[in-house]
């Protein structure tokens, strides 16, 4: 559970900074003030949490598909 909270909060963090980097390194705190009114698809100040979470989903699914077909192969000797 640590490690995926650990991923999920890696991509929030990587992805935000990619995304704003200049809003983040010339004004951060007003930036973050402003997420109540940010208007990305109607989504205000869950967006980045929304946009991470689907991140986070694209990048679990080959993970899952890839560790099942590792554990099938090592129980299959």
């Amino acid at each position: 559970m640590k490690k995926e909270i650990l991923i999920y909060l890696t991509i929030l963090i990587f992805t935000s900074s990619l995304m704003h980097f200049e809003e983040f390194t010339s004004h951060f705190f007003q930036h973050i003030i402003n997420l109540k009114t940010a208007g990305a698809y109607g989504l205000t100040y869950f967006h980045p949490f929304v946009f991470t979470f689907i991140i986070y989903i694209i990048i679990l699914l080959p993970r899952i598909v890839i560790k099942k077909i590792f554990t099938y192969k090592i129980n299959k000797k």
